[in-house]
C-alpha cells in the first residue's frame, strides 16, 4: 500500500509498471497452461456433454444481474453450475422418456405468468390483459438488444426467463410421470394404518455397546481400509490443499488515533491559518460557530453525512444521551471515539414534539410521480389546484374527509378507512409527510407535496410531546497512517523473504510473535478461507501446476496482507475424515459378540449372560418409541410392534446397543371402514420426493468440473 502510494505520485512510471506486470502475467500464463488453460476447452461435462465457456458465461452474469452485487462472484459461479449441470441431467431424462416441451406450451406458461402481475404496460383499452402488447414488448426488447449494455441485459433477462419457463415445465413434466408410477393401494393404505396406530407392551433385554470396553477389540487399519473402500461413495474425497498463513492487519496504532483525535480538535473552535491563495492569515470558522452545517462537513470531508432528522433521548446513541442532552445548543461534545471513528457532536436545534402521530390523508397523484399509473392525466399544476379546491371542501366541512377519501384517493390501503394510517413513529414517514405531522397541532389540515403526489393531510391524534434534538455529528474514521502502512508492509514482506530463504515457517513466525494459522482441505473450486474471507486467488495459486509444497507467497487481502505457505498437496482419494470409521467397526463387532453369548432361551438367561436384568416397557409404538428405563429407540420401535406376542425375538440391533424382547400383549387399532386417507398419505409422501429424484440421477451421472482452471 506504501509503495502503491508511492507510485502514484509518477504516472508514467504507474503505466510502465502496469504494462509490464499484465506481460508477465500474459507470458507467464502461456508457459505453464494455466491462461486460457489449453488443456480444458469446456467449464465441465454432464454425461459427455460439453458445459462451454460462451454458455456459462452468460450464466453467471445473469446471476450477477439478478443478485444487483449482493453475491460474490464465486457465488454467482456456483448458482451456474448447478443450474446447468440441473438442466443437462434432466435433457438425457426427458429424451429417454419421450417428453417434449413445445412453443405454444412455453408461450402459454409466459402469457400466464405474465398476466397474473396486471402490468398496465400489457393491458388494454378496456383494461384486460393483451397477448399482442407482450409480442410488442418483447420484439422492441430484442430490437434495441445492440443499442446499450442495459438494453443488451435487458434481453438477455428475457431469454433466460425463457428458459427458466422451458425448463421448469420439463421438469414438472418428468416428476410428474415419475410421481405417477408412485402410487399406493387401500391394502397398502391399510398396513399404513396398523403401523402408525398398533402399540404394544413387552419384556426386553437391552445390552448397549457401551457395556463392552473398547480396549477389549482391535480394528485394525486393513480392516478400516476394508470398510472405507466398500463403503467409496460416503468417503470419496477430492483433491485439496493444506495451507499456513500469517495474517499482518493494517490497523490504525494508538500514536495514529492520537493524531486523529488532536486534528479532531483544532476543528472545533475558529482559528487563523496562512492562506497561500491569499498571500496571509485568513479566519476559519470552527464546528462550534458553524451555521452552514453541510458546507462545513464538505470543507473537512465528514466521513458520515448530515443528519437532519430530530431525535428523542431514546433514539440516540448512550454516549450522546448522556453527554449531549444537557449542553447548550451549539455547545460541542468531543472528540469522542464510538464505533471505528473520532466524532464532534452539538445540538443545533431543540423542539417539543410527540413521539407518535395519527394521521388521515388523501393522496392526488400527477404524471411522473411514483403512484402515477397510465390512466393519471393531470399535470403537477392540475393536481396542486385539485388538491387545493379538496383542502378548501374538507376545511369547511371535516365530516366529508372520510368519504372523499374513499372515493378519490389513490392509496387504496388507507383509502378503504376513510384515509386513516393509523398510529406511527417519526421514522415510519418519508420527511414532507413526516415534518408536517409532527411539526403541527392536532386537528390541522394542509396540502403536502411529495414524491407520491399531493397529500391532504389531516392529524388526528399526538402522544407524549418530549424535547426531540437535531444533531450534527462530524467524524473522521480511524485509519492507519501511511507510516503505519509501511511498517506492515516491511514487516510481511521481510517474513516472507526469512521463510522463503530456508527458515521454518512456524518457528519464524513464533519468534516474532506471529499467529500462524494452519487451513487443511482447501478445495480447488472453494472461495473462502478461515478468517482470510474471500479469497480466490490464494485458492488458485495453490492449485496451479507450478505450486509446490513448501511455496510461499505474500498476498494483499482486505486491510492488510497475508503470507501464504502450501503446506501439503492432497490428492483425490478415499478418506475417513470427519468420519469415526473405528466406531463403526467396533459396534459390529460388538453386536457380534453380543448375539454370540446370548444363547439363552429366556429373557432372564440373556440378562445374566449379559450382567443386566429384565425391563418392560407398555405402549410402545412408531409414534411413541419409549422404552421404559433406557430412552427413545425409533429404529426399535418399528419391528417390536410387528412382532408376535410370546414370541422371543432376539438381536435386534440398534444404534447404540442389541435388544431381545418378547412382546407381552399387542393392542391393535380398530378397524375403519375406509383407509383411502391412509393410500393419499402414503402416495403424497412418495411424491414430494423431487429432490431425491434429482439426487439419484446426479449420484449415477458423469460429470467433470472444470470451473476451477477459468476462475
Amino acid at each position: 500500500m506504501a509503495v502503491l502510494s508511492k507510485i502514484r505520485e509518477r504516472s508514467l512510471f504507474l503505466i510502465i509498471i502496469i504494462a509490464l506486470a499484465l506481460f508477465s502475467f500474459v507470458l507467464s500464463g502461456l508457459f505453464d497452461g494455466n491462461l486460457f488453460n489449453k488443456n480444458k476447452t469446456n467449464i465441465g461435462e454432464v454425461n459427455g456433454e460439453p458445459i462451454n465457456r460462451e454458455e456459462f458465461a452468460q450464466q453467471v452474469e445473469s446471476y450477477r444481474t439478478r443478485s444487483n452485487g449482493r453475491s460474490s462472484n464465486m457465488q454467482n459461479v456456483k448458482n451456474a453450475w448447478d443450474n446447468l449441470v440441473s438442466e443437462k441431467l434432466y435433457k438425457t431424462q426427458l429424451e429417454k422418456s419421450g417428453i417434449v416441451v413445445g412453443e405454444k406450451d412455453i408461450w402459454d406458461a409466459i402469457v400466464q405468468q405474465v398476466s397474473q402481475y396486471n402490468n398496465p404496460q400489457f393491458l388494454n383499452e378496456i383494461g384486460t390483459f393483451d397477448q399482442e402488447k407482450l409480442k410488442e414488448y418483447i420484439a422492441t426488447l430484442q430490437d434495441n438488444a445492440e443499442e446499450s449494455e442495459q438494453s443488451k441485459a435487458e434481453w438477455l433477462n428475457w431469454l433466460n426467463f425463457e428458459k427458466n419457463i422451458k425448463t421448469n415445465l420439463e421438469r414438472t413434466n418428468y416428476n410428474s410421470l415419475i410421481n405417477a408410477g408412485l402410487g399406493s393401494t387401500l391394502n397398502e393404505g391399510k398396513n399404513n394404518y396398523y403401523f402408525q396406530n398398533t402399540n404394544v407392551n413387552l419384556d426386553y433385554v437391552y445390552v448397549p455397546f457401551t457395556s463392552i470396553s473398547d480396549s477389549l477389540i482391535t480394528v485394525s487399519k486393513d480392516e478400516i481400509k476394508t470398510y472405507v473402500k466398500s463403503h467409496a461413495k460416503d468417503f470419496k474425497v477430492d483433491e485439496s490443499r493444506d495451507i499456513e498463513y500469517v495474517m499482518f492487519d493494517i490497523k490504525a496504532t494508538p500514536e495514529d488515533e492520537k493524531e486523529i483525535e488532536t486534528k479532531m480538535a483544532q476543528l472545533i473552535n475558529d482559528r487563523e491559518e496562512y492562506s497561500n491563495a491569499a498571500k496571509s492569515k485568513v479566519n476559519l470558522i470552527g464546528f462550534k460557530n458553524a451555521n452552514n452545517i453541510k458546507e462545513f462537513f464538505s470543507d473537512y470531508g465528514s466521513d458520515s453525512p448530515y443528519d437532519e432528522n430530530y431525535h428523542t433521548k431514546n433514539s440516540i446513541s448512550k454516549i450522546l444521551s448522556e453527554n449531549l442532552l444537557d449542553k447548550e445548543i451549539n455547545e460541542v461534545y468531543g472528540p469522542y471515539k464510538e464505533n471505528g471513528f473520532y466524532k464532534l457532536s452539538k445540538i443545533v436545534n431543540v423542539k417539543q414534539m410527540p413521539d407518535s402521530v395519527k394521521a388521515s390523508h388523501i393522496l392526488i397523484p400527477f404524471i411522473g410521480t411514483s403512484t402515477a399509473d397510465p390512466t393519471v392525466t393531470k399535470t403537477e399544476a392540475q393536481a396542486k389546484i385539485y388538491a387545493d379546491s379538496i383542502l378548501t371542501v374538507v376545511k369547511a366541512n371535516k365530516s366529508k374527509f372520510e368519504t372523499l377519501a374513499k372515493e378519490i384517493s389513490v392509496d387504496k390501503g388507507s383509502g378503504a378507512k376513510g384515509g386513516d394510517l393509523g398510529w406511527f413513529t417519526y421514522t415510519r414517514m418519508i420527511p414532507e409527510f413526516r415534518d408536517y405531522v409532527f411539526e403541527n397541532k392536532v386537528g390541522d389540515i394542509a396540502v403536502v407535496k411529495s414524491q407520491f403526489g399531493f397529500h391532504i393531510i389531516k392529524i388526528d391524534g399526538q402522544k407524549n410531546h418530549q424535547k426531540n434534538v437535531q444533531i450534527a455529528t462530524f467524524s473522521h474514521k480511524i485509519l492507519p497512517s501511511e507510516k503505519t502502512e509501511n511498517d506492515v508492509f516491511e514487516k510481511a514482506e521481510t517474513f516472507a523473504s526469512d521463510v522463503s530463504s530456508g527458515k521454518d515457517f512456524a518457528e519464524t513466525g513464533k519468534e516474532k510473535n506471529y499467529v500462524v494459522r494452519p487451513v487443511q482441505y482447501i478445495e480447488a473450486i472453494d472461495d473462502n478461507i478461515a478468517q482470510l474471507g474471500s479469497q480466490r486467488p490464494i485458492v488458485r495459486w495453490a492449485f496451479e501446476e507450478g505450486t509446490n509444497e513448501g511455496d510461499i507467497k505474500r498476498f494483499d487481502i482486505d486491510n492488510g496482507y497475508a503470507v501464504i505457505k502450501l503446506s501439503k498437496k492432497n490428492k483425490a482419494e478415499l478418506a475417513i475424515r470427519g468420519k469415526n470409521v473405528r466406531q463403526i467397526i467396533l459396534n459390529e463387532k460388538k453386536t457380534a459378540l453380543i448375539k454370540e453369548r446370548s444363547s439363552g432361551d429366556t429373557l432372564d438367561e440373556i440378562a445374566k449372560q449379559n450382567n443386566t436384568s429384565v425391563r418392560s416397557a407398555k405402549a410402545v409404538s412408531s409414534s411413541s418409541p419409549v422404552f421404559a428405563g433406557q430412552g427413545r429407540f425409533p429404529e426399535i420401535a418399528g419391528v417390536v410392534t410387528s412382532l408376535e406376542e410370546n414370541q422371543l425375538t432376539k438381536n435386534i440391533k440398534g444404534r447404540s446397543g442389541v435388544l431381545f424382547a418378547k412382546v407381552t400383549k399387542k393392542n391393535l387399532p380398530a378397524d375403519i371402514k375406509n383407509y383411502s386417507s391412509n393410500k393419499k398419505n402414503i402416495e403424497r409422501t412418495l411424491q414430494n420426493r423431487n429432490v431425491q429424484i434429482y439426487n439419484a440421477i446426479k449420484e449415477n451421472a458423469e460429470i467433470e468440473d472444470n470451473r476451477a482452471y477459468f476462475y
